[in-house]
């Protein structure tokens, strides 16, 4: 069980040397990275690229810990005693099952992702330590212990918008994805846009990495607003000259829409664009 990297991923060799080691060492992966990094994708291709069954547990601000696990719904077994349902009698009924749950149940060994562990509240991550370092939890309302038959692949990612508990991180593999360089940013377009306009391609990258370097950008584009971007340059058959008689760190890029994602960063090249405007 081993993980290479796939056709449609591009992965760094520190990045595939981070995967393996979690799974050799049984322990969670924790992946850090800026926005659109491809860090949910990942897990994706791992249970693609080692055949396994991928179960992903999408974190919000409201999730508990407690519903990963499983949740008892006592107000619907009321509502049917009341009625008289004669499925009152098994408690299982009203017993709906979690993410974990399936992961530690399924056949196979498959991967679990934890995806945006930071949404949710801080307790969160220390709230599953026992049952994620055991592989094991007890439901109090049957009597039973649930055992991971197999012990899951478990991926878990986070954008930075909390800290997490170091007891939480001493358990984790860390590794955070690094943006790509221009050169790995290229194999990565090239798996999404395979032999297409090869010099466009190419100037599109290079104003993409100039924007990103332009002082005072709020959110710099990601990986995911890049090909975006790609997309639809194609689709409106923008040409070559049209984008190298831009300057992108002065004048707003065409379908910037694509790039930047907030009115600060188009404000910012606007203004960039009047001060060159009044220097000619």
């Amino acid at each position: 069980m081993r993980f290479n990297g796939t056709d449609n991923y591009i992965a760094t060799d520190d990045l595939k040397v981070a995967v393996n080691a979690s799974i050799v060492l049984e322990r969670p992966l924790l992946i850090k990275g800026e926005p659109g990094t491809g860090k949910t994708v990942l897990a994706e291709e791992v249970a693609r690229a080692i055949n396994a069954p991928l179960i992903t547990w999408h974190i919000k601000s409201t999730t508990k810990a407690q519903q990963g696990l499983y949740e008892y719904d006592a107000v619907s077994r009321l509502r049917d005693s009341q009625l008289g349902d004669p499925r009152v009698s098994d408690i299982h009924n009203y017993i709906k099952r979690g993410k974990l749950w399936d992961a530690f149940s399924h056949d196979a060994r498959p991967v679990l992702l934890i995806d945006e562990i930071d949404k949710a509240d801080i307790e969160f991550p220390n709230d599953l330590l026992q049952e994620l370092d055991r592989m094991e939890f007890f439901v109090y309302e049957t009597g039973e212990t649930i055992k991971a038959a197999q012990r899951p692949v478990v991926m878990i990612t986070s954008n930075n918008e909390k800290e997490l508990p170091d007891a939480f991180l001493r358990r984790c593999f860390f590794h955070y994805i690094k943006f790509p360089d221009h050169e790995t940013m290229q194999a990565i377009v090239d798996v999404h846009f395979p032999g297409v306009k090869k010099r466009l391609i190419e100037e599109a990258l290079r104003i993409f990495f100039e924007v990103r370097e332009v002082p005072g950008l709020k959110k710099k584009p990601s990986t995911s607003e890049l090909l975006d971007w790609l997309k639809l340059l194609l689709n409106e058959d923008i040409s070559v000259e049209t984008l190298r008689e831009r300057d992108p760190k002065k004048i707003i890029p065409p379908m910037h829409g694509a790039l930047l994602k907030n009115e600060q960063d188009v404000h910012l090249f606007e203004r960039l664009a009047f001060l060159t405007r009044r220097e000619r």
